[in-house]
């Protein structure tokens, strides 16, 4: 709650300098509904309500619960937008189904500050094998496999029980899918992070946008596990991410393995009202919007201007 505020507060603080093309072209009016991916959820909000200050008769109703949830409502038509935080499945595609690139970000694994091995772990990483042997395989079951030392301190794995873009995008990584992965199934990126926070012994994943504070520094309780993506056996400065700069560079660079897009699922040939939605969303303004909000990052300008020209 105190996230969205801050959301909020700034979206205030815009609004007081806001100019938007949009309002002086014409006049809209209607509904506009929204569910799924977590990660989506902060910045749909954020644009939901600039977008109804410049509409006031424009309602719009959104609801979190998972990319699965965001798919299968849209392609059941009860919803407008789905909001899907992978890639989408040709079967969806099949459903007339159209995705529209949106946003991008990453899933990072995570481990409680207080996990016993955290100083061999951020000196020497972990290989996309050793993650995959955890995850998919069930091989790796105590923390001294990971580290390659003697003893038996247990591995609780950790997943998400909802059908979620972030296990999609964290399976797809380990070149999966979601029902691959093994561990305790938990409800939601909230309650997965603080599964694991609470565990010193748990692994768990989550999106950007849980894992970092707006102002910078990780979420007190957690340390992100270094991914030794070069397998060169320790961890250098560029694997490491501790702020929100470091992780943006990262994936803006194109670093780190394991990033994806943000996708609003739309059935058939979208309402006029909803394509404004989207195009506002995919404008100058709403970029800034998502820069300033902070919990997802903005495509580049040239591709939102192809996607666009798809929406004219």
């Amino acid at each position: 709650m105190r996230k969205l505020f801050y959301i909020l507060s700034v979206l205030s603080l815009l609004l007081l300098n806001h100019t938007s093309v949009f309002a002086q072209e014409k006049k809209l009016e209607g509904s506009i509904t929204l569910s799924g991916a977590w990660a989506i959820y902060p910045i749909a909000v954020a644009w939901a309500e600039v977008f109804q200050k410049i509409y006031p008769k424009v309602k719009i109703d959104i609801s979190a619960g998972g990319a699965g949830k965001g798919a299968a409502d849209a392609m059941a038509g009860l919803v407008d937008i789905g909001m899907v935080s992978r890639d989408p499945d040709p079967s969806e595609l099949k459903k007339n189904i159209q995705a529209i690139y949106v946003l991008k970000d990453a899933v990072y694994p995570v481990i409680s500050d207080k996990n016993f091995f955290l100083e061999d772990l951020l000196r020497k990483g972990v290989k996309k094998e050793t993650l995959s042997e955890i995850y998919i395989a069930g091989t790796i079951t105590t923390w001294n496999q990971v580290v390659g030392q003697k003893g038996n301190k247990p591995l609780h794995v950790y997943t998400r029980s909802d059908s979620s873009g972030a296990a999609a995008s964290w399976a797809a990584y380990l070149g999966k899918k979601q029902e691959d992965l093994k561990g305790v199934g938990v409800y939601g990126d909230p309650g997965l992070l603080e599964a694991v926070k609470r565990d010193p012994v748990g692994i768990g994943y989550n999106n950007f946008s849980f894992v970092f504070t707006r102002e910078g520094p990780l979420i007190s309780g957690i340390r992100l596990v270094p991914i030794d993506s070069n397998e060169n056996g320790i961890v250098d400065s560029d694997e490491i991410y501790e702020t929100r700069g470091q992780a943006i560079a990262a994936i803006e660079a194109g670093r780190f393995p394991a990033t994806r897009k943000n996708f609003f699922f739309i059935k058939n040939e979208p309402r006029a009202l909803v394509k404004e939605f989207i195009k506002f969303a995919l404008s100058e303004e709403g970029t800034k919007i998502v820069e300033s909000v902070g919990t997802s990052l903005p495509i580049p300008k040239e591709e939102r201007e192809a996607i666009l020209k798809t929406l004219e």
